[in-house]
């Protein structure tokens, strides 16, 4: 038999708790309406989104596929603009004009920033080629915390744009692809998602370049994608967050890392429960908001984090953190309110 059809039944006898809506209001601060990742919801009637988002409890959406190009966010702004309260849209950066505008680049972006923010883009989203293909004029790989792009961070934080920021991604990509690989599957499935080091730089390289970069530029917020981008190690995230108060991390798409470690978890958010801000990353998913709620609202035990029959990043279950309401309605609601100027609840 071969491990892809492997399909273990648990004969382990826990409950299920099925939580239909969340305990408390939610603002989903990392998701997105595009085709790659959101599910195409920005082609469909908003009545629609409306709907669904009202069925899972979320009263407030950040949207970051608003791009770079001004015809991609004017798509989104305009289609959102009935509800404009309950969305917030984030830009980004042409890395790829880079090569072509050399030592002229930062100043290039900074400018497409604040077009972009005259428009009414809220935020800016950093995705992870950043430190893994981003190349400058000479060719050579672009560092997390280049100086040369301090002109854009610092604009980004005089015009109160948080940055979204992804870089890496789960430290298993980034190990040889051999049968030590916990996401060997993962990675079998995206060869794409491979980032071997070499010829990429090592993980904890361009992890503590996304702390220099924070430490350097206290004056602008930073929210730290996935976790923090480094879900496997919370001591890591906890000092950052400890070194960086302009520093908050999302919990998007990372169920699977915190929940085989429900302990260190759960002490984590105890400790930084102003600093954590809830998303799915995985567009307007009504199962897949119920499948989190279960796992941060209720005390069940070893439950699959994917709603697939096989869990998505590693053979592995998960146990719930059955969060205290206290902390619940910051990281649901008041957090992100605070910080993406959403009304209070």
């Amino acid at each position: 038999m071969l491990l892809k059809d492997f399909r273990p039944t648990a004969k382990l006898v826990a409950k299920t708790t099925l939580v239909d809506k969340p305990r408390f209001p939610v603002i989903d601060a990392h998701n997105h309406l595009g085709e790659t990742f959101g599910g195409g919801w920005i082609n469909r009637p908003l009545n629609e989104m409306l709907a669904e988002m009202e069925a899972a409890g979320v009263v407030g959406y950040v949207d970051l596929d608003g791009g770079w190009g001004e015809d991609i966010l004017d798509l989104h702004l305009s289609h959102l603009a009935p509800a404009a309260d309950k969305f917030r849209v984030f830009g980004g950066v042409d890395w790829a004009k880079w090569p072509e505008l050399g030592e002229h680049f930062p100043a290039y972006a900074v400018e497409r920033l604040h077009a972009q923010k005259e428009r009414g883009a809220f935020g800016l989203k950093i995705w992870k080629p950043f430190g893994l293909h981003v190349r400058d004029q000479y060719g050579d790989l672009v560092k997390v915390d280049d100086q040369r792009l301090d002109p854009l961070w610092q604009a980004a934080g005089e015009l109160g744009m948080p940055v979204l920021i992804h870089v890496a991604d789960p430290v298993a990509f980034f190990d040889p692809i051999d049968e030590t690989n916990e996401r060997w599957e993962e990675i079998g499935a995206h060869p794409d998602w491979a980032f071997t080091s070499p010829p990429f730089p090592p993980f904890l390289e361009i992890l503590n370049d996304l702390k220099n970069l924070v430490k350097h530029n206290l004056a602008t917020t930073f929210i730290g994608a996935h976790v923090g981008c480094y879900g496997e190690n919370l001591g890591f995230v906890a000092e950052m967050l400890d070194q960086c108060p302009n520093y908050f991390i999302d919990t998007s798409a990372r169920i699977g890392e915190l929940g085989r470690q429900p302990y260190t978890a759960r002490r984590f958010f105890l400790k930084y429960a102003d600093r954590i801000l809830f998303g799915i990353d995985a567009g307007i998913r009504l199962a897949e908001y119920r499948l989190n709620y279960r796992f941060f609202e209720t005390d069940d035990e070893y439950f699959n984090y994917s709603l697939g029959d096989v869990p998505i990043q590693g053979r592995w279950h998960v146990c719930g953190l059955c969060l205290p309401d206290e902390v619940l309605r910051k990281f649901y609601y008041a957090n992100a309110a605070k910080l993406l100027r959403f009304p209070p609840a």
